[in-house]
């Protein structure tokens, strides 16, 4: 595949996941002030890349979109309502996100509070009611399940808590790593993971694609460590340095900057690695790899 054509898959499959995703709230009976709370957070935009690496995930076993869109839709959804409460005072207390202010800002705490905990439960409802007929009732119950460990305790939520805990402490690379393993990178894996169980992949392939994940994961955070720095605020859409203002250890102030990007190529090195295991056609996933790490946003 091109880069020409990296870039229209990109945009084609961002495109379908930003007209999908409004459909599936507005045909939702519910309150709405909390479906235009939902949808606010839903519409400011970011790079669907969890969707997309199912899909190109997908595209890599030779299976159209259609079977996974429930899916990716729902793995935005999870994404959306990790940042509207992240975004919280009580947690990061940004007023700005994507350039645009905060769910909070617009709807009030209480209701942003709300319309995350609406996006985290329908997109388990969205997953158990898939009614494609390749995908069965067994992987259905796989992609709840894993779904639900990447997400909760064991996962998102664990990363975020310690992220919170590690906050005006001096942590060390493994903990750091912990961290965003948890809080970044177990809902990027589940989105690979979720493509190849829909692809009816085998279990060896599906371990090598958890492995090529998990990398990509600490490749997606420590580019972002690194954009905190270099990257430009208006591209950005959030300030710079805020991950140094809000006393937080990161890759480049454990590591030094240039310390940071050989992790980078080092964990780019290894997902690559990975990839090579997996009998399917591995190049857009290289390319997708490519792309984050040389992405400006």
């Amino acid at each position: 595949m091109t880069e020409h054509n990296l870039k229209s898959f990109l945009v084609d499959k961002k495109k379908l996941i930003d007209d999908l995703l409004p459909l599936q709230i507005e045909r939702l009976k519910a309150p709405e002030n909390l479906k235009e709370s939902m949808l606010y957070s839903l519409n400011a935009g970011g790079k669907r890349i969890r969707p997309v690496l199912l899909l190109a995930t997908l595209n890599g076993f030779n299976h159209g979109d259609e079977r996974g869109l429930d899916v990716a839709c729902a793995i935005e959804m999870i994404h959306t309502y990790s940042l509207i409460h992240d975004d919280l005072p009580a947690m990061d207390d940004d007023d700005t996100r994507r350039g645009k202010p905060t769910n909070h800002k617009v709807y009030g705490e209480a209701l942003a509070i709300l319309a995350g905990d609406a996006l985290l439960t329908y997109s388990f409802e969205m997953i158990s009611s898939i009614m494609h007929p390749q995908v069965t009732a067994e992987m259905k119950m796989k992609l709840v399940q894993q779904l639900a460990q990447a997400t909760g305790p064991e996962g998102m939520v664990g990363g975020q808590t310690a992220d919170m805990d590690g906050e005006d402490k001096a942590l060390t690379v493994e903990q750091l790593e912990y961290i965003h393993n948890h809080k970044t990178g177990d809902l990027l894996t589940f989105a690979v993971v979720a493509g190849a169980i829909l692809a009816e992949a085998s279990d060896k392939d599906i371990e090598y694609l958890k492995k090529f994940a998990n990398q990509l994961g600490l490749v997606f955070q420590i580019k972002d460590d690194i954009l905190d720095i270099e990257g430009d605020a208006k591209t950005l859409g959030k300030p710079v340095g805020s991950d140094t203002s809000n006393h937080k250890s990161t890759y480049p102030s454990l590591l030094t900057l240039e310390g940071a990007k050989q992790k980078l190529n080092d964990h780019t090195k290894r997902a690559k690695e990975y990839l090579s295991n997996v009998t399917m056609n591995t190049s857009l996933l290289e390319e997708i790899t490519d792309y984050i790490v040389s992405r400006d946003h």
